[in-house]
This record gives structure tokens, C-alpha cells and sequence, in this order.
């Protein structure tokens, strides 16, 4: 006697377009993390997570922040599959989350880290103007990518066309 297989879809489940953009959002602010992690912090050595103590503490907040952006890809990656092996992914959603998570760490980095909790700067011993102008512009920029894929995935579904 053999049992049958499971289904792949739960009954009454359909597409999941605000799960797939949260999910893919933390997906998309754990790999921006990783960029300022891997670039900012190692590659060009222009600051630590924390740069308000010694060397010593910064390397431990930069660990501290690694661990966090693999936590975050872990766990995004484990949610995205279940969103595929359930066939509820929305491919558009995902994709306006992607973006919406990359803007959003890059603004947030910008304007909280950078200036309202001073945890660190871009560069010292220049001026930061540039690079915080090129920061946050990059991030707003990223944010609107995610905002548009986003208004036109809505628009699509309601039946307005779009993508």
C-alpha cells in the first residue's frame, strides 16, 4: 500500500504578496549590511560598526553585525523557500521588498547611525558632506526603486496593468 503525496500547496493558500515583500525586505537589508560590512568595514577599513571606543571594541561590533546579516540572510532564505515550496511567492512583491530592504538599512545606517546616534562616520579626517549626500541619496534611491515595483505589482493585481 502507498501513501500519497503530501500536496505542495496548503488548502485555501494562494499568493502571499505582503508576506513575499516582508521577506524578501529582510533578505534585501541583511545583503545591504553585508555590502557595508564587506566593503565599508574590512575592504577599505574606513570605519567599524562602533567607532566610539577602542579598535578592539569596534572589531567586536563589526562581529556583532556580521553574525546579525548571516542571521538575517538565514533566516530571509528559509522563509523565501517556504514561500516557493507553498507556491505563494509573488514575484513582484519580492521584488519591491528586495529594493524596500536595501533603501531602508542604507537610510537608516545614514540618518541613525550616522548622525542622530554618531555610532560611527562614513570616513574620518575628511569631510563627510560628500559621502553622507552619496550615502543617503543611494539609499532614497533604492527606496524608490522598491516603492515603484511596488505601486505598479498593486496595480497589476487590482487588474490596472503594470509589469
Amino acid at each position: 500500500m502507498t501513501r500519497a503525496a503530501r500536496p505542495t500547496t496548503s488548502p485555501g493558500v494562494g499568493p502571499e504578496p505582503g508576506r513575499s515583500m516582508a521577506v524578501c525586505a529582510l533578505i534585501g537589508a541583511a545583503v545591504m549590511a553585508a555590502v557595508d560590512e564587506i566593503v565599508f568595514h574590512q575592504l577599505l577599513g574606513w570605519h567599524h560598526f562602533y567607532d566610539r571606543s577602542t579598535t578592539r571594541v569596534g572589531l567586536l561590533s563589526d562581529g556583532l553585525l556580521h553574525s546579525a546579516e548571516l542571521l538575517a540572510l538565514v533566516a530571509g532564505f528559509f522563509l523565501y523557500a517556504d514561500l516557493r515550496r507553498r507556491r505563494s511567492l509573488v514575484r513582484s512583491s519580492a521584488w519591491a521588498g528586495l529594493f524596500l530592504g536595501l533603501g531602508l538599512f542604507q537610510l537608516f545606517d545614514g540618518i541613525v547611525d550616522h548622525k542622530l546616534l554618531r555610532l560611527h562616520q562614513i570616513r574620518y579626517g575628511v569631510d563627510v558632506t560628500p559621502y553622507d549626500w552619496a550615502w543617503n541619496i543611494a539609499g532614497l534611491l533604492l527606496l524608490l526603486v522598491g516603492v515603484v515595483i511596488a505601486v505598479r505589482a498593486g496595480r497589476r493585481d487590482r487588474g490596472g496593468g503594470g509589469f
